[in-house]
């Protein structure tokens, strides 16, 4: 880890070194969601329950076609895959991908660590051979979390169309989004075309989408200045979704900052102040918006530590939230605002 911190373990997956922010997640199923998440990208990802892997892993809890973590931590990788979808292990499903994981270290130690000392770069190798700690320092030094355009990564390269002939045609920009997100536009009768992140916003209003879907992502959205440029052109009702939040506060005059340890999990408060009700959700973020834009106000509060976790313009043709409406894994309190998005269209 960045401040020195060596631990030794046993490996599992793929034999490699990857470098990557370490950070953790509280959830206690979902596993295969989160390591198909792209919000992950650039990231080493550490569950803190202590067995993962025993319902294994199947054909249709994919969230993208590929994991995007750098690595895996567990405390205990289960042997055995006692479900009826099980198509495969974790190891498997690791090594298919060609991402390390490690095992057999004290989780709680190294999230409680990460809870006193803040988010760090952490490198993860796994070998049969000796390792050369010095030589791992020096790449893991090199690497810059908030530096790297990750969103460039996992966005598809090419507009794809999901549910033709839908009654709505929305316009989803994607910074790298969860399927499940789709899936539930789709749900709703939208016929959903995901662009690329690169796309200008000539090529999305030339589409006449009947609404605009800002997508999660991972990184820093400090540094996506051309699709905050973007984003101010739109026209349309638009709904953002978590790293898609981030970016309309950006876009139109607020910020962001960087979270001590971030939000990651399937059991966090959220406070609708509209509704006047308290929905559990599920989130998987590092930044937070801090200065919200001029003529917007906040519709959605953390409960534990009081962040934004939503926002809408006063003319209330935007709206976003910080976490996870779709869920995958997780509660469904939220689902209802994709009800609310399918209004405003």
């Amino acid at each position: 880890m960045k401040d020195g911190t060596v631990l030794h373990g046993l490996g599992f997956g793929a034999a490699s070194e990857r470098v990557g922010e370490l950070v953790f997640n509280t959830s206690m199923t979902g596993y295969q969601e989160a390591l198909t998440d792209p919000s992950y990208a650039g990231q080493i990802l550490l569950m803190t329950y202590p067995l993962i892997g025993n319902y294994g892993t199947n054909k249709t809890d994919y969230e993208s076609d590929s994991i995007h973590p750098s690595g895996f931590v567990v405390r205990e990788p289960s042997p055995d895959t006692e479900h009826r979808d099980s198509i495969g292990t974790m190891d498997d499903f690791l090594k298919v991908h060609k991402v390390p994981g490690i095992y057999g270290i004290d989780t709680r130690f190294v999230v409680r660590h990460i809870r006193d000392k803040g988010v760090m770069p952490a490198i993860l190798a796994t070998s049969e051979n000796e390792i050369d700690i010095e030589k791992l320092m020096e790449r893991m030094n090199a690497f810059d979390y908030s530096a790297i355009d990750f969103v460039s990564r996992v966005s598809v390269k090419t507009k794809k169309i999901f549910n033709k002939g839908g009654k709505k045609r929305v316009a989803l920009i994607d910074y790298g989004v969860k399927m499940g997100i789709v899936r539930e536009l789709a749900a709703r009768g939208c016929e959903v075309h995901v662009f690329p992140s690169s796309s200008t916003a000539k090529e999305i209003n030339d589409l006449g989408p009947d609404g605009i879907l800002l997508s999660n992502g991972p990184g820093d959205p400090a540094i996506l200045t051309q699709a905050h440029k973007t984003i101010r052109e739109l026209k349309g009702p638009i709904f953002g979704i978590c790293l898609g939040h981030q970016l309309l506060a950006h876009a139109f005059g607020g910020d962001t900052y960087k979270l001590k340890f971030g939000h990651r999990g399937s059991n966090h408060a959220v406070f609708d102040s509209i509704k006047s009700r308290v929905a559990i959700t599920t989130q998987n973020h590092g930044f937070a918006v801090g200065r919200i834009p001029q003529g917007f106000e906040v519709t959605h509060t953390n409960v534990n530590d009081k962040s934004v976790e939503g926002m809408r313009s006063m003319d209330k043709r935007i709206i976003s939230v910080q976490y996870h409406p779709e869920a995958s894994p997780g509660p469904h309190d939220s689902r209802y605002l994709f009800d609310e998005f399918m209004k405003m269209m």
